[in-house]
This record gives structure tokens, C-alpha cells and sequence, in this order.
């Protein structure tokens, strides 16, 4: 029997080599010439490894090389058929590795290369994969109480239901090395059809379960072809897929299904259209029963679940651990960078940096899956930082799950949305999250989310729609959401949420946006800026200021808010004016808000003050302030009264005469400094200046720093008064992120905001009559 696969010898590959390095090629040089679309078999050929007879041969013709004198016991001729005849008759692992070697090209062609999205060309699997992890436990299949899950932190949210980092996880290998009959959940883009891949390439080149024969399906492409025929059947189909690779014996199959001995991989369970859904389920049931022995993989989204097979196990793909992001960066970067693989390096070092800075928290949220982190690095790639505008991330986010993910793959879906269009479905997505978010809802009940969607569709048609028929429409979509594009998830048994938290926020801020009219966007805009100072809607604030053609309005009213928090308190309207006044003492550079901004904090803490962001700079005035005040509160400590702190207080006075310019100030420091206890005294002596002149001496010092500096009054704030300033302070903070957040604002209103942030009410009052 002739050999349908050859390997070159040692001394053959030694020929091969030399020839090889006359033309000056790489291995996709090589590839290219060959007409292969990995170079795959360019590296086995070049390793003494199996390759496919034909591309030996042509390998060695472009090298100008005779094929023979390469090869290791080079066949006297070729036999075209009955290779695998009488295949019952073979010893079975013998079958299996001919199969194998006859069929290695074809499942490196089938599974071995990647085409991303966006990305011109293809990529070896090798290159960019990263190992995913397991949940076995799928978390909208438990039940909860919806008062389970309203109270956690947004930070928290998305990642509820799918496990904490090496928390019920295992490998997906050794899953599938567990369970003989899996079945592979996911939402969309988490990465199942690159798991089946790798498991393909894995089996075929022998690192996973290397006595059986791997079998690649895609189970929209069965079903179309059996819808054809009008045969579903699974048997005739991998005969079919074994008359390509040159195997036409049909009873070798057989053998090797009979024995045990096939990796089935089924890929898509989800993306076979209704009508012929439950025939292909069928025919994997009666396929699974009939060939039991052999191990059968299968991938479906979570949502469409319902899809059951018996004797399957269902299992989850778990997210991505900070270690799977730090690892996808690199070989992504390393892959597509043009350059060199140290620029990738670079390149992939920069992106973590900047994903892990605080500012970009929400983007974590979403590069949890391997389709968004593919996007990020790609936007990064692009512009080596991270959007200024989220929304710009976001919407391609969701152009990619409301159709494009599919639309690149090939797969049509059932519409069951009584035909709505893109902008319908947005608009329908934009209510359920502006409901479910003003009334703080995380999660919802489906019956809840069902009746939004019923009454939107009601409002649609216009036409009256019997309640039952109403209901079911209603399931229909919100299942289809889910199942489609992946929005909404079910989290536990008849709860639902947003998938991610962020899109959520991002439909939020686009049904205020897109109110229909005048009056209507007042109203949006209006009720946006009543929650100024709950942090929850930090994020919509955002996200409404960049999506707006012009934010002035919102800015504005934003402002007026803000300054109405602290108008009547004639206490909090004294604290403003004394930061004003100080404010206007020092001479710097610094905007004017920026130093009020830093005597508020400098007033209730000390110790933060020269970290507050909007006190983003000091000059030597507010360095100095800052000194005196912190040596204030260090002096203030009774219970530390011992030499050890007084030699530091005394330290400290040192150190600020060295930055003191006023004469009178530094003559009434160094007075102060020169009456503390010096080193060469007795312990008697010091514990006696302590008792009789310590309290006297820090008094001194203290009216000394109000009279000369005009600080460190001892404002008495009650606890309401407390909670008040902390909110005001942390609005005017979110008023000033949206104006540095690349919104549209005209510069005159930009400049009037920056200029009046933190005055009080009088002088506020008084620009308007200037």
C-alpha cells in the first residue's frame, strides 16, 4: 500500500535547508509559493515531520529539489484508491494514525487559522489563543431571590454568575477529559468555536487525546446541506468530509466510531435556524446513542440552552482572569504588530498599564471576553491609548452583538422581532434600560422586562393585540435578545440584567439623548441632573455629556444644581467665602477654582489636601500652608508629648523657614523654634517645659499660622454639614470630568464654569449683575 503522506530524511532536510537559504525566504514566503494558507506544513516538512504527499512534493519542486532524494523511503508509486480497504481487517490503531496522517492537512486548514475581525489577515491559532477556563456550575440555571442580588457593587456586577478567579474553575482540556458527552455554553464572543479549534489542532497534532480522530463540524453548514438532500444525517456527512481528504472507503468510519475512537466536534448548536433545529438535534441524539463510545464536543450560547441533549453535560465558559488578559495582550500585540516582536512586546506592556489605571475601570468590565479584548487591542493599536470617548468603544461593542459578530461569520438568524429594524431595536434596548436604571435596577424580574417589551411593542403597531398573543411576542424577543445578541443575560432562574453593566448605562444615557423633542429632552435632561449627587449615575452623566451634540445645556443646569447644594447655609456660604478670599492671597498660576478647591480640603483634611484632584497643582503659597497645617495637627496629638516629638515638630519648623518669605512670619517661627527643648537637656528639665509651656507654645504657634496665613480655622461642621460639602465637592469633581471628557461645549460657557466653580452664593450673584 502506498504512503499518502511523505517526511523528509535528515539528510534530506539538510538539502531542503540549504536550498531554503539560497532564496532568501521566510516560511510564508515558502507558504505563499506552495498555495498554502498556513505554514504549517512548512515547518513539519522542515522538522522530518508527515505532511500530505502532494505538498511534499511541491514543497521540493518550488526548492528546486528531486522529491525523492528528500524523502524518507520514497514510495516506487502512487495508488490512487484502496488504501483503507478491508479497513475492518486493519489493526485499529494502526486505522487510526493512517487516518490521522491522511487527514492532518485538512484539519489544519479547517481549525489551524483565524480570521478576527477587522484584521486583514489570517492568524495561526497557535499565535493568539489562550487556554479558557470552566465553570461547572451554570449560574442561570439556580434560583435566587431578586433581593440576592440588588446590592452589590457595580464593580461586582458583571462578574456575578461567573465565578471569582480560580473559584470553580477548571482547564477546558481537562473538562473535556471528564465529561465524555459535553456540551460548551458561552455568551457571545467568549470564545467556544476558537475552543473547538484548538481542541482540533490539539488532538491532531497529537497533544490531546492522540488515539482518536478529530472531527471538526460546523452545525449550520450540516444543516444547510441536509436541508438539501433532505437527510440529516451526521454518518453520511463525515463519509463526505473523508472523501476530500482522499478516504473513500465508507466502512472505515465506521470502524473508527465503532471502536471508539473519534473527537466529534459540533460546533454552533445555536446558530441552526428554528425550522431545522429539532432535526439537527435529533440526529445528534440518535447519533450520540447509536456511537456512545466516542467522545462528542458541542458548543452553544447560554441562552439557548433549552437545546438539550441527554447524556450531555452542560458546562460554562468561565471569563477571563487578569492573567488570560495579560497573556491574550501579548500574543495579539506580538502577532500583528508590523515591526518586530519587541514592539509587540512594548506595545502589549503600555496596554495593561493603561487597562489597569482607574480611569478605565469600566473597560475591564468588558475585555472580559476574548471578542472585546480583540477590539480593545485593536482601538489601542490604533491610537496607543485608550477612546476619550467611551461611547465610540461601547458602539462598536454593540454594532458587533446586534449583528456584525454574525454578519462576519456567515450566520443567519431567526427574526422574531415582528421585523424590527436596527433603530427599533435600540430604541426598544434604550427604554428598558432607562426604566430598570432610574429605579436603581440592576437586575429585574422577566416578568418585569417582559411587560416593557410588550408595551413598547403595543405602542409600535398601534394596532390592539390580544394579551396572549402580546405575551408570547414578548418572550419571544426578550429570548432572542438574549440569544442573539447577548444584552440581556439571565442571571438566575427568571432574573435578568444587561450583560454588562455598561451597556446598561450606555442605553441609559442614550434614551436621554435621544428624546423626541424640545420640551421632552428639558424634561430628560432635568431629571438627569436631580441625580447629581448619587454616585450611581456618575457614569451616565458621562456618557450623556459626549453623546450630545452640544452638552452647554446640561453643563449649565449641572452648575445651578450644584450651587443651589450649599445656597442655603449660611454657615457652608462663610466656609466658601473664606476659601474665595484666601484664594485670591496667593500669588500663582494656578486657576482660581483650582486653589479654592485646595483650601476646602486643606480645612476638613490636612493630610489629602494636596491630592484632591481638583487642587492638581501647589505652588510655594499652598506648600507652604500645607506644611503648617499638617505641623498644626502633629502638634495637636497630646498623647505623643515625648522628645522624639518634639525633635520632629522641631524638625519640621526648620524645614518650613526654609520656604517662608514674609519677615514678619519667619521672625515669629524662629522664635517659636528657638523656645523648643533642645537634645543636650536633661529628661527632668524636658518634662518640665512640656508641662508648663507645651500648651502655651502650641497656642503661640497656632495664632501665629491664622494671623500671618489665614488658615487652620477651626471650622465646626455637623455631621448633615459634613455629608453636604462631601457631596457638593464630589459634584463640582463630576461637573469638571465632564467637561474634560471631550464634550461639546462652547468656550465662553467652558471658561464661565471653570471660573465660578466653589464661590459662594454673593459672589456668584455679583458677576451676573457685571
Amino acid at each position: 500500500m502506498v504512503k499518502r503522506s511523505l517526511q523528509a530524511s535528515l539528510t534530506g532536510i539538510q538539502q531542503a535547508k540549504r536550498a531554503f537559504a539560497r532564496k532568501g525566504w521566510t516560511q510564508d514566503n515558502l507558504a505563499v509559493e506552495v498555495n498554502l494558507k498556513t505554514r504549517q506544513p512548512i515547518w513539519r516538512f522542515f522538522s522530518g515531520r508527515p505532511i500530505e504527499r502532494l505538498t511534499f512534493i511541491e514543497i521540493c519542486s518550488v526548492l528546486e529539489l528531486n522529491w525523492r532524494e528528500i524523502a524518507t523511503e520514497p514510495p516506487a508509486e502512487f495508488a490512487e484508491r484502496g488504501e483503507f480497504a478491508q479497513a475492518t481487517d486493519w489493526d485499529i490503531d494502526v486505522l487510526v494514525q493512517r487516518v490521522r496522517s491522511q487527514r492532518f492537512d485538512k484539519i489544519q486548514d479547517q481549525c489551524g487559522i483565524l480570521q478576527l475581525l477587522d484584521i486583514s489577515r489570517p492568524v495561526a491559532i497557535d499565535d493568539i489563543y489562550i487556554d479558557v477556563n470552566i465553570l461547572e456550575s451554570i449560574a442561570s440555571q439556580q434560583y435566587l431571590e431578586i433581593t440576592e442580588l440588588q446590592n452589590l457593587d457595580p464593580k461586582e456586577f458583571d462578574r456575578f454568575g461567573l465565578g471569582e478567579a480560580d473559584e470553580n474553575q477548571i482547564p477546558g482540556t481537562q473538562a473535556v477529559e471528564t465529561y465524555s458527552k459535553l456540551r460548551v455554553l458561552g455568551k457571545p464572543g467568549v470564545g467556544k468555536t476558537t475552543f473547538l479549534q484548538h481542541l482540533a489542532i490539539q488532538c491532531n497534532q497529537g497533544a490531546f487525546a492522540a488515539n482518536q480522530v478529530p472531527i471538526f463540524i460546523t452545525l449550520r453548514n450540516f444543516a444547510q446541506e441536509s436541508k438539501i438532500t433532505n437527510e440529516f444525517s451526521l454518518l453520511n456527512y463525515i463519509r463526505q468530509e473523508f472523501l476530500t481528504s482522499g478516504i473513500a472507503d465508507p466502512s472505515v468510519i465506521e470502524t473508527l466510531l465503532n471502536a471508539g475512537r473519534v473527537l466529534l466536534l459540533l460546533d454552533g448548536m445555536d446558530e441552526v435556524l428554528n425550522q431545522q433545529s429539532n432535526a439537527v438535534l435529533s440526529e445528534i441524539r440518535r447519533f450520540s446513542d447509536k456511537y456512545h463510545k466516542n467522545q462528542l464536543v458541542s458548543t452553544c450560547r447560554t441562552a439557548a440552552q433549552r437545546l438539550r441533549i441527554r447524556g450531555f453535560t452542560d458546562v460554562e465558559i468561565a471569563p477571563f482572569t487578569s492573567e488570560q488578559i495579560i497573556a491574550f495582550a501579548q500574543k495579539w500585540f506580538v502577532a500583528f504588530t508590523k515591526t518586530n516582536i519587541e514592539d509587540g512586546q512594548v506595545q502589549s506592556v503600555e496596554f495593561i498599564q493603561k487597562l489597569e489605571l482607574a480611569e478605565n475601570w469600566q473597560f475591564r468590565q468588558l475585555v472580559v471576553t476574548p471578542l472585546f479584548l480583540h477590539l480593545a487591542c485593536w482601538v489601542f493599536h490604533g491610537q496607543e491609548k485608550f477612546p476619550t470617548k467611551r461611547t465610540d468603544f461601547y458602539k462598536q461593542g454593540l454594532d458587533l452583538l446586534l449583528g456584525k459578530w454574525d454578519e462576519a461569520r456567515g450566520i443567519e438568524r431567526d427574526d422574531v422581532y415582528r421585523g424590527f429594524l436596527l433603530p427599533q431595536k435600540l430604541k426598544l434596548l434604550s427604554q428598558i434600560a432607562a426604566a430598570t436604571f432610574e429605579q436603581g435596577q440592576y437586575f429585574f424580574e422577566q416578568r418585569i422586562v417582559e411587560q416593557y417589551i410588550g408595551d413598547y411593542i403595543q405602542n409600535l403597531t398601534n394596532l390592539p393585540m390580544d394579551a396572549d398573543e402580546l405575551q408570547i411576542e414578548s418572550e419571544a424577543a426578550l429570548k432572542a435578545i438574549e440569544a442573539q445578541h447577548g444584552l440581556l443575560a439571565e442571571r438566575a432562574r427568571g432574573i435578568f440584567s444587561f450583560s454588562y453593566l455598561a451597556f446598561q448605562e450606555y442605553f441609559t444615557a442614550r434614551k436621554i439623548v435621544a428624546s423626541h423633542n424640545l420640551e421632552a429632552f428639558g424634561q430628560a435632561l432635568g431629571g438627569l441632573v436631580s441625580h447629581i449627587t448619587d454616585p450611581h449615575w456618575r457614569e451616565i452623566f458621562l456618557l450623556t455629556a459626549t453623546m450630545l451634540r452640544s452638552a452647554d445645556g446640561l453643563v449649565q443646569l449641572m452648575k445651578q444644581k450644584i450651587d443651589a447644594l450649599v445656597a442655603q447655609d449660611p454657615y457652608l456660604q462663610e466656609f466658601l467665602s473664606w476659601a474665595s478670599q484666601k484664594s485670591r492671597s496667593i500669588p500663582t498660576q494656578a486657576k482660581d477654582a483650582t486653589v479654592r478647591a485646595f483650601y476646602l480640603a486643606l480645612s476638613r483634611n490636612p493630610r489629602l489636601a494636596p491630592h484632591f484632584a481638583l487642587a492638581s497643582s501647589l505652588d510655594q503659597g499652598m506648600f507652604l500652608d500645607a506644611a503648617l497645617d499638617n505641623l498644626l495637627l502633629e502638634c495637636a496629638i497630646q498623647e505623643s508629648q515625648d522628645f522624639a516629638h518634639f525633635h520632629a515638630c522641631g524638625d519640621a519648623l526648620a524645614n518650613i523657614l526654609g520656604i517662608v518669605l514674609d519677615v514678619g512670619l519667619y521672625k515669629s517661627l524662629e522664635q517659636l523654634s528657638d523656645q523648643l527643648p533642645n537634645s543636650r537637656q536633661s529628661q527632668e528639665r524636658f518634662e518640665l517645659w512640656s508641662q508648663t509651656n507645651y500648651s502655651a507654645w502650641a497656642e503661640q504657634l497656632k495664632m501665629t499660622v491664622i494671623n500671618y496665613r489665614n488658615i487652620n480655622h477651626q471650622w465646626q461642621f455637623s455631621p448633615e454639614q459634613q455629608q453636604v460639602l462631601q457631596r457638593y465637592y464630589d459634584a463640582n469633581q463630576l461637573l469638571l470630568d465632564c467637561l474634560h471628557s471631550n464634550c461639546e461645549v462652547t468656550a465662553a460657557i467652558r471658561q464661565e464654569i471653570e471660573a465660578t466653580l466653589l464661590l459662594p452664593q454673593k459672589e456668584l450673584e455679583d458677576r451676573e449683575w457685571q
